[in-house]
Formats: C-alpha cells, sequence, structure tokens
C-alpha cells in the first residue's frame, strides 16, 4: 500500500512540475507574440517610408532631367 502511496505522490509531484513549466512556456509564447506584433508594426512603417521616398525621389527626379528654358 505504501509503494501506491508513493507512486501517486510522485505522479502529483510530476503532474504539479508541468504545470509549473506550461505556465513558463505560456508566458514566453506570449511574449513571442507582443515581439511579432511590435515587428510587424515596425515592417509596416518602414514600408510606408520607403514607398514616401520613392515618391519624392521620382518626383525630384522629373524636375532635375528637365531642359531648362534658355535651350
Amino acid at each position: 500500500m505504501a509503494d501506491m502511496e508513493d507512486d501517486i505522490i510522485d505522479l502529483q509531484t510530476k503532474l504539479s512540475f508541468q504545470d509549473g513549466l506550461l505556465e513558463d512556456l505560456n508566458q514566453v509564447i506570449i511574449g513571442q507574440q507582443d515581439q511579432i506584433a511590435r515587428l510587424e508594426l515596425a515592417i509596416e512603417t518602414l514600408k510606408v517610408q520607403m514607398r514616401t521616398m520613392q515618391t519624392s525621389m521620382h518626383q525630384g527626379n522629373g524636375q532635375e532631367h528637365e531642359i531648362p528654358p534658355h535651350y
């Protein structure tokens, strides 16, 4: 009977450890999801900045290559 009680205690201990481990992993996943969301926002911001730069360069290039009026 003592062996069965020891086995139950061992199982309870392992289950408790696994519950703690699952909670730790869950916190890591939550942190990674937050980081992914911030990185996605940063990428979108960079895309907008690149488009703005490309647009301003295209507008500037058109004016630089025009023939001056005295030609």
